[in-house]
């Protein structure tokens, strides 16, 4: 009964990889949070490690299913997806040793500033002045964003696409663009942060099911729910006004935050 209700959770990680590019870690670790409350202060450490593991995956797939013309907005972000990978080890290595107050009240205040911020400056619900509607998703992201976004969403869990999103919203994008490329941006973040998490246990201690920091069987249940819903979404993806699709956005934000404050 435990693995199919996280069978059937892995649906909404699909769903929220592909329609907001979170590649899973928003709905990932609140859940790894409650599934293994009973590791204690280690809970949201082994959340924000087994999100790099199904991030990694769902990123993958999405990515390869997604049109060779929306992946080519990537074109000329070597530096970007060096720093983006650089910024994940390093936020992954600093997580396995970060106290679990710091990283779940860390991750309810990121994603509170987050919602404050798309909710006050213009760009996310409405153009920004110096916004080029339809404009290229990847043209507000620096090269040098990378390290930061990385190093914050790896240590945190949350695949970065929190941050790379608004800022490509606020360069001109349309979500279903900042969206989908969300996910070959994350992936940059998670493989590293993922070889981090199991190769480093740091403050984990060592627990039935847990390779390295990262719970295996809850990961592969989410994954097994989540893989077809992506494959089917990305081959028939739905329709869905850019308004709506960026109120979402912000309300599921505002549900993992308060999933997380609640198990603590």
């Amino acid at each position: 009964m435990f693995v199919l209700l996280l069978v059937l959770v892995g649906l909404a990680v699909g769903v929220t990889t592909v329609l907001f590019g979170f590649g899973g870690g928003f709905v990932t670790v609140p859940v790894i949070a409650v599934v293994d409350v009973g590791l204690g202060g280690d809970a949201v450490r082994v959340a924000t490690a087994t999100s790099a593991l199904v991030m990694l995956v769902n990123a993958a797939v999405a990515t390869a299913a997604t049109r060779p013309e929306v992946l080519r907005g990537l074109r000329g972000g070597g530096v970007l997806l060096v720093l983006l990978a650089a910024g994940g080890a390093l936020g992954a290595l600093a997580g396995r040793f970060a106290p679990d107050p710091v990283l779940r009240w860390g991750f309810v205040a990121y994603v509170g500033v987050t919602i404050v911020d798309l909710l006050v400056r213009p760009g996310f619900f409405r153009p920004a002045s110096s916004a080029r509607p339809g404009g290229p998703a990847r043209g507000a992201l620096a090269g040098w964003v990378g390290a930061p976004v990385g190093a914050v969403a790896a240590f945190l869990g949350v695949g970065g696409s929190v941050m790379t999103v608004p800022m490509m919203r606020r360069g001109g994008a349309s979500m279903a663009a900042a969206t989908a490329l969300a996910n070959p941006l994350t992936l940059a973040i998670a493989a590293p942060a993922l070889a981090v998490s199991l190769l480093v246990r740091g403050g984990v201690a060592p627990a039935p099911g847990l390779v390295g920091g990262v719970d295996v069987g809850s990961a592969a249940a989410l994954l097994v729910g989540a893989l077809p819903v992506v494959v089917l979404l990305r081959r028939r993806p739905p329709r869905i006004p850019d308004g709506v699709h960026a109120w979402t956005y912000l309300a599921l934000l505002a549900a993992a935050a308060a999933t997380v404050a609640a198990v603590g």
